[in-house]
């Protein structure tokens, strides 16, 4: 499975971007899909994941109500939409697929089992 994101860009604080991340190589829609984002100096941080159907979707605390995960299965593509960004929302995200459910509760970085490359997301005042 290969997964290239992307969107990511300088915005405003109290703007918006949309992140990508587009699939090939394996049936898409068998998968759940994650965002993940991670500064300089910290631990890469769960961000949202949508089961492989598309009507399960989890958030952290963090992103909740602003974020929006989505996927189209048809473009073998999942999205983040991002509002009301914060200038901690500044990060490198990265989108990753698990061939295996993962209960909400669980979610972790650990258990993905393809990743991106990232995709920068600056935020300015």
């Amino acid at each position: 499975v290969q997964l290239q994101a992307s969107g990511g860009g300088l915005v405003q604080a109290g703007g918006s971007l949309r992140l990508s991340c587009a699939a090939s190589g394996r049936t898409f829609n068998s998968y759940g899909m994650g965002w993940f984002r991670q500064v300089p100096g910290k631990e890469r941080e769960f961000v949202a994941a949508i089961k492989w159907s598309g009507y399960s979707t989890y958030y952290a605390d963090s992103v909740k109500g602003r974020f929006t995960i989505s996927r189209d299965n048809a473009k073998n593509t999942v999205y983040l939409q991002m509002n009301s960004l914060k200038f901690e929302d500044a990060a490198v995200y990265y989108c990753a697929a698990a061939l295996r459910y993962i209960p909400p509760e669980y979610i972790a970085d650990t258990l993905f089992d393809y990743w991106g490359q990232g995709t920068q997301v600056t935020v300015s005042s």
